[in-house]
């Protein structure tokens, strides 16, 4: 569906109202193009979720595992997918945010909530990226991620997040660029809309 473009807005390309083309489908992924246009699609329909996770301590609440795609350890907020479970495909993101806190980190929310929306790379991909703040966080389990996963939980101070990321990029670890911005709608919860 093509909507009226925005006031101000830039020219609609002359090839973006063409036919989309599958490339190629994979279980996650599937490969689009449309005009000159390539890009990928998420293949489960509610995108991804990144939780805002604070401990009682105010400690920020960051995830360390190998990324294969490009091969680098990385840091990151807790994450996933949304609807990637087989019986749950219409999953609300802030189930899928609940979920996947526990899952990753061990720590269960008394209350979570929806902060922003927007495309993860608006000029490769489909996905769109939801943020969710958890609060009133309780240690319950371990965490470390499902079987597939490797993951190294990390609880930071949050006066000193910024810094620590930037020291493990120093390191050599590959720095999600949205921890900037999640960072950043920690510290201004006034800002969160929806």
């Amino acid at each position: 569906m093509q909507t009226s473009p925005l006031p101000h807005a830039s020219p609609i390309p002359d090839d973006a109202s063409l036919p989309e083309e599958t490339l190629f489908a994979g279980k996650w992924l599937t490969l689009k193009k449309r005009g000159r246009w390539e890009y990928a699609a998420r293949n489960n329909p509610g995108g991804a979720v990144i939780i805002l996770a604070v401990t009682p301590d105010d400690k920020v609440v960051f995830v360390e595992q190998y990324r294969v795609s490009i091969l680098a350890n990385t840091i990151e907020m807790p994450a996933g997918l949304v609807g990637d479970l087989a019986g749950a495909e219409d999953e609300d993101v802030l189930i899928a945010a609940a979920r996947e806190l526990e899952e990753e980190t061990g720590y269960a929310c008394g209350r979570i909530e929806f902060v922003h929306e927007g495309p993860s790379s608006s000029g490769m991909s489909t996905e769109m990226i939801a943020f969710a703040r958890a609060w009133d966080l309780t240690k319950v389990g371990k965490g470390g991620g499902d079987e597939t996963e490797n993951i190294i939980v990390h609880e930071v101070p949050r006066a000193e997040a910024g810094k620590w990321l930037f020291d493990r990029a120093a390191e050599g670890f590959s720095i999600d660029a949205k921890l900037f911005a999640g960072l950043w709608f920690i510290e201004h919860p006034e800002a969160h809309a929806r």
